[in-house]
């Protein structure tokens, strides 16, 4: 047992809104200080897969993510700890504006995320055709809730020299809290944005220059030395015990035999969103992971089950269409009763088409959906389901949180109620306030879950694997 706190020195990003540039101001924190040789420990709070990604190749390593809709805020907490107190500094990138949350309460904002980890937040404030008045703004969120200690500022968007001037002393003599660093209005060339966020890393290869060229930008205008001794004046985060691995993987218990199921992770370009606690939950039930892509290969390797991300198939529906071999397969497998779990983009694939453009591109058709697409998000926040009908993977009555993000749309419709396995009380889902399509050992859906707030989910995937490795047959295609 601890009888004193774990003291370690983390900063929270935040901003007033969305569009403020915290994820950039993140990304070359990080870089910058991994630089100076820090070990520096990435996390995003929210559902996010995007952000994370450029989050986790500017410090080298995993980010994790902190989300106390999905996830119970004593998971969150245990996540946290296990993955950063190790040494170095940890940095979380908010979401949305500081107190932004899903109720009047401000329930899952970045604020309340920022009490429960007692993390000191710096606020990204987009400088934009403003002066005095910014200070005034922080004043009110200092004074908004009292328990969130708001640690310095970063001015984003400043026109000049005279325009970061009056900024600074506004803040610094009214709202008595430091302003770190002032950033200049910065080009669109490094950092495109796109589907409500950064382009996905692994979609272009100018990815590291991009980040090396913001991390030169932080260490010219950002006074990281300062930013450190914030991040260093954070209280002793208070435990039970030594960090450990969250309980929702620790507790899993991997089948018995001496070889372990293989879950195959089609992991590319057109499917790349996955959280890495998904994937370290099936290894901590048993399972062996394997990766590949149907854009690099007709091949599957022999698998015992198949999990099937999130990501943009549309941007690659040609490519997919055309590897006929592989959707062959991926076809035969499942009518032979392979475990296959896919979210979203993963869900597109297995469907019958995907038109773009009135042009229709062929999938696995292992489901009877047929998906069109819109400029706008067809389905976009946070849902909750309930497993009210028999499936591979969850028991009946249960109730998953999880989020869903997706431009598509279901254009037709072919299957049966009962092949839909999740009622909505919360988000869009496939059609008619349902989710969950169900084929055999397939279960598709829109909603992204997140491993440590589905506990029971790797666990049941693995078993099905490890059920399925015992009885199929060798294939052919």
């Amino acid at each position: 047992m601890l009888q004193d706190g774990l003291d370690f020195p983390r900063l929270l990003i935040s901003a007033l809104r969305g569009g403020s540039g915290k994820t950039i101001l993140s990304i070359g924190i990080i870089a910058a200080l991994l630089r100076k040789g820090r070990a520096v420990f990435p996390f995003k709070k929210g559902p996010d897969y995007i952000d994370a990604g450029w989050l986790s190749m500017a410090a080298g390593r995993s980010c994790y993510n902190l989300d106390t809709f999905m996830v119970l805020p004593e998971d969150v907490r245990a996540s946290f700890l296990f993955r950063s107190f190790s040494g170095g500094i940890a940095v979380i990138e908010g979401n949305r504006g500081l107190y932004d949350g899903i109720d009047l309460e401000g329930s899952t904002s970045t604020a309340e995320l920022a009490k429960l980890l007692q993390v000191p937040v710096v606020l990204c404030v987009d400088a934009t055709k403003t002066t005095r008045t910014m200070a005034a703004v922080i004043a009110g969120c200092q004074q908004f809730d009292s328990d969130v200690r708001i640690g310095g500022v970063v001015l984003n968007r400043v026109a000049g020299a005279r325009h970061e001037s009056i900024l600074r002393r506004s803040i610094e003599t009214h709202c008595r809290i430091p302003v770190f660093g002032a950033i200049p209005k910065l080009g669109k060339q490094d950092f495109p944005e796109r589907h409500m966020g950064l382009v996905p890393t692994p979609e272009h290869r100018w990815a590291l220059d991009a980040i090396s060229a913001i991390a030169d930008v932080i260490e010219r205008h950002v006074d990281l030395a300062a930013l450190e001794d914030a991040a260093g004046s954070a209280p002793p985060l208070h435990a039970t015990e030594h960090p450990q691995v969250p309980a929702a993987i620790r507790d899993t218990d991997p089948p018995a035999g001496s070889k372990p199921a293989v879950v195959g992770v089609i992991r590319d370009a057109a499917f790349q969103f996955y959280y890495p606690e998904n994937l370290e939950a099936l290894e901590a039930a048993g399972a062996q992971l394997v990766y590949f892509s149907p854009l690099e290969t007709e091949t599957m390797p022999d698998v015992d089950a198949l999990y099937i991300g999130g990501g943009f198939p549309e941007t690659h529906a040609e490519q997919l269409a055309g590897n006929t071999v592989f959707k062959k397969t991926v076809k035969t497998l499942a009518d032979d009763g392979l475990p296959i779990y896919a979210e979203c983009g993963g869900l597109m694939y297995l469907g019958q088409e995907l038109v773009l453009a009135e042009k229709s591109f062929p999938m696995a058709g292992v489901l009877p959906i047929v998906y069109g697409f819109s400029k706008k998000p067809q389905g976009h926040g946070y849902t909750i389901v309930t497993a009210d009908r028999s499936n591979p993977y969850f028991p009946i009555g249960g109730e998953l949180r999880g989020h869903e993000f997706h431009y598509s749309r279901v254009l037709k419709w072919s299957g049966k109620d009962s092949d839909l396995v999740f009622q909505m009380k919360r988000g869009a889902g496939i059609v008619n306030g349902r989710d969950g399509a169900v084929v055999q050992n397939v279960l598709a859906t829109y909603t992204h879950l997140h491993a440590l707030g589905a506990p029971g989910w790797a666990p049941a995937l693995v078993r099905r694997a490890t059920a399925y490795r015992r009885s199929k047959k060798p294939y052919t295609v």
